[in-house]
């Protein structure tokens, strides 16, 4: 499958990977490959993302609420009560040092520095990815079709992009727009 994969695309895996190991992930996530969509300049799957409003400092704040074990609804609900995760994370760094909370939930014994392999959801967006892309009749798959694989992928990424406003249907069509485009210019 890796084959089809466009330069941008394979990037977006390499990072995906980069992400797992700076998060020291024991597996490469769905929430990695759209940490890694981000890194990579000038993919149609940003523009899509911009038209929906969803930027890389929100997305980002949400995936390291995911780190410490809670979703951007639990965050949200928490701030509601005044209490900011961030701040709490500052504290406890300051006090115990930095990946003190990681060490404490036993992540660090986890991970290793050798490869890390794509986790069941990570492995999904993947097989969405190329689905999307064999439906809209690309022979290629590009950034912009693990965008929709992410959108479709049911996990915790999808739930985030979906609570910063982005939705599958209309991302569909902007990628076919945007194909369309480039195939005309």
């Amino acid at each position: 499958m890796f084959e089809r994969f466009t330069d941008k695309a394979r990037r977006v895996v390499v990072l995906a990977q980069e992400e797992a190991r700076d998060r020291r992930a024991d597996a490469i996530r769905a929430e990695h490959l759209l940490a890694a969509l981000y890194r990579v300049p000038d993919n149609l799957a940003l523009t899509v993302l911009e038209a929906h409003s969803v930027d890389a400092e929100g997305v980002r704040a949400d995936l390291d609420g995911l780190r410490d074990g809670l979703g951007p609804a639990d965050a949200q609900a928490l701030a509601t009560l005044g209490i900011d995760l961030d701040e709490v994370r500052r504290q406890v760094e300051d006090t115990f040092g930095e990946g003190a909370l990681d060490r404490a939930r036993g992540r660090a014994r986890r991970w290793s520095a050798g490869h890390i392999p794509f986790d069941r959801g990570a492995k999904k967006v993947l097989e969405l990815a190329l689905r999307e892309a064999l439906r809209m009749g690309h022979g290629y798959i590009g950034c912009e079709h693990v965008l929709l694989g992410l959108l479709n992928s049911g996990g915790p990424a999808q739930t985030i992009l979906v609570a910063r406003g982005a939705r599958l249907d209309s991302a569909r069509v902007i990628v076919e727009e945007l194909v369309r485009w480039r195939r005309a210019g």
